[in-house]
């Protein structure tokens, strides 16, 4: 027989896992390969692919196979997004055919995302009929530009654990700076890659360990 104890331990954490522009949930399964099964194992990830096709050229053309998927679209300065609503919807829809989801693990344009859920949500801007965001995995991480979606996201702190990747070459990398600004007591993890899923050296993995040990309670 099955003691209480034992059931509650059994359950992971259930991330949502919003892959980056232009690739696809398969594409972000697989970069996540790097990370060693001490972690992978302690997570249920599910990985969807966004809801739009892509409208452009892909940078991991000739790495990864099509198709490809993009969340949204946006212009040169990041400030004006298309499809964002319907974007918002999608995930609300995901999360409540494939949850509940505790938190949400995020590369890039799902990072973005990722991060701007909670206060978005909080806010009443988005995720209203699922259960409350508890927790993020960030990756590559940026700040929403729009006025509108930033006053809503950022304006409050954002109180739920997060771990974010900071690569040291990566084009975003002030960005993921500013954002971690925004989060109460987040674990940040350096790395000496560019803009993409790094591996996690000793360091790193022993932030990552503690940190997922804190969720699991």
């Amino acid at each position: 027989m099955v003691t209480e104890g034992e059931t509650k331990e059994k359950t992971k954490p259930r991330f949502l896992c919003l892959h980056g522009f232009r690739t696809s949930g398969h594409i972000l399964e697989t970069q996540l390969q790097k990370w060693p099964n001490s972690v992978l194992d302690q997570l249920d990830l599910v990985f969807p692919d966004a809801p739009f096709p892509c409208t452009g050229k892909s940078e991991v053309e000739g790495f990864f196979d099509p198709p490809y998927f993009e969340w949204f679209q946006f212009n040169k300065e990041f400030t004006e997004y298309t499809n964002f609503d319907e974007c918002l919807a999608y995930i609300e829809d995901l999360m409540i055919k494939n949850g509940p989801f505790d938190g949400l693990l995020g590369f890039s344009q799902g990072s973005i995302l990722s991060a701007a859920l909670p206060g978005l949500q909080a806010k009443g801007a988005a995720l209203s009929k699922v259960p409350k965001i508890k927790f993020l995995i960030i990756v590559g991480g940026a700040k929403f530009r729009n006025k509108a979606v930033a006053d809503n996201a950022y304006s409050s702190p954002i109180q739920c654990p997060s771990v974010h990747f900071l690569g040291e070459t990566d084009f975003l990398k002030q960005y993921g700076v500013e954002l971690i600004e925004h989060f109460v007591d987040p674990v940040v993890i350096h790395h000496p890659k560019g803009h993409t899923i790094p591996r996690i050296d000793e360091k790193g993995l022993e932030k990552m360990l503690s940190f997922l040990e804190r969720i699991q309670k």
